[in-house]
């Protein structure tokens, strides 16, 4: 069975759709969460995902605007949230407010979290990976931080994809990957996308021209 994994989509609906064209044949997808925020297609990102996840857990974003919140102090976060909290249909901030903190895919198989295992904000970086992260699951998902890496230990495999729509490890490909649980391994992928169109969308769209500009260093 293979599982693509995606995380931080991030309204990019320009990354998203690359990221889906470029994917492998798989069984399932899965999203770490963070679906909103930051880019000019929240509503958009919101549908395709809805279309195309067999699961999905609600990120930090994603919460924000599900209940009507935002953040104070970054500027870019809170005019995308602003956005998709005007952007969204009641019945996509429904679908936001009904995502779960945690969830399992593939019968049980692979755990889905934001974050860490423990605390949905917590950002798991890839020097914080250890096998004390896993549980009974034979995958852990966990997104949050941008960054894509994986770890295989005896017990199973800790996962980030990377993020879609909004990369902070240097590269700006958008990021995904997937899991063979018949082999016990991870795919990590990148693709290109026209991150120029975003950025003008981005402009377009009244919101911070920095949002758009970092994209293009991938951070």
């Amino acid at each position: 069975m293979r599982i693509g994994v995606i995380s931080d989509v991030h309204a990019n609906l320009v990354a998203l759709e690359a990221v889906l064209s470029d994917m492998p044949a798989v069984d399932e997808l899965v999203c770490a969460g963070d679906v909103v925020g930051y880019n000019p297609w929240p509503a958009e990102c919101v549908e395709r995902v809805r279309e195309e996840a067999a699961a999905c857990v609600m990120g930090n974003h994603d919460r924000k605007v599900a209940l009507g919140e935002n953040y104070r102090a970054n500027e870019m976060a809170r005019a995308g949230i602003g956005l998709a909290q005007r952007a969204l249909s009641a019945e996509q901030l429904e679908w936001l407010r009904a995502l779960p903190e945690k969830t399992r895919a593939a019968d049980g198989r692979v755990k889905i979290v934001h974050g860490h295992p423990a605390d949905p904000d917590r950002y798991t970086y890839p020097e914080l990976f250890g096998q004390d992260l896993l549980g009974d699951e034979d995958v852990l998902v966990m997104g949050h931080t941008h960054v894509q890496h994986h770890e295989v230990y005896d017990a199973g495999i800790a996962l980030n994809p990377g993020s879609v729509g909004q990369p902070r490890d240097g590269d700006p490909r958008a990021a995904y990957a997937v899991v063979d649980l018949e082999n016990m391994d991870v795919t990590e992928h990148r693709v290109d996308y026209d991150i120029d169109a975003v950025a003008d969308a981005v402009s377009d769209a009244g919101l911070p021209k920095d949002t758009g500009e970092r994209l293009r260093q991938g951070k």
